[in-house]
């Protein structure tokens, strides 16, 4: 079984949610970016991911715009799923940018980052690290990844959404870079659905689904 999530800000109780009660060791936790348990390297922190490592079922995250991209660099890379990943702890694994993992036979194209629209109160390189927005090799890397799998792929998994998803959540919303490039690959990418964060809200759209607290399986 496959689960996903929003952010969750490295607030444990999302991992005792009872949905999760039934996963077993093949099975997996989506999280869309902010999973933010990799932000102080405290004891507690420390202790909480020893806490979601030690769970029967992997956790599986995308980085978004509250994680630490000093101590995330210090991570070993490896493969998981047919993918680049960083293994965080015994079965946290951190899912990079551009790759496709095929997870129960599904394909998952993945993309992480954001824009802080806040940034400009935040410490840069203590509260905000300027690696949360993606670089241009990053996109080359990640269209070349799904033009090897013919620009289809079941599903998609972001922490920000396309510009068009974006305005149908939000009645405001700035344009960014990232969002723009999601756009590019919304219209080129044939897909089953979008999964993303950030926005902290609930909301099922027409292929698309922003999550914050709800837990959702794919089926």
């Amino acid at each position: 079984m496959i689960y996903i999530t929003g952010d969750t800000h490295g607030e444990f109780d999302r991992f005792e949610n009872r949905k999760l009660r039934k996963l077993k060791a093949d099975d997996c936790l989506i999280i869309c970016g902010d999973f933010g348990f990799i932000w102080n390297d405290s004891k507690k922190e420390q202790e909480l991911l020893h806490k979601i490592g030690n769970k029967k079922f992997k956790t599986l995250f995308v980085d978004g715009t509250h994680e630490n991209y000093d101590l995330l660099s210090s991570y070993p890379v490896t493969e998981l799923y047919g993918g680049r990943v960083q293994q965080i702890n015994k079965n946290i694994y951190h899912l990079l940018r551009g790759e496709i993992y095929t997870i129960e036979s599904k394909t998952f194209f993945v993309f992480g980052g954001g824009y802080s629209d806040d940034k400009e109160i935040r410490q840069e390189n203590g509260t905000w690290w300027q690696e949360e927005q993606p670089t241009e090799n990053e996109k080359i890397y990640a269209k070349s990844n799904l033009d090897k799998y013919h620009c289809s792929v079941d599903y998609i998994i972001t922490h920000q959404p396309s510009m068009n998803d974006m305005g149908m959540v939000l009645r405001h919303c700035t344009i960014n870079a990232l969002s723009a490039f999601f756009d590019e690959i919304s219209n080129s990418v044939d897909y089953k659905k979008w999964y993303f964060g950030s926005l902290h809200k609930n909301k099922k759209l027409r292929k698309a689904q922003c999550l914050f607290t709800d837990i959702v399986k794919i089926n």
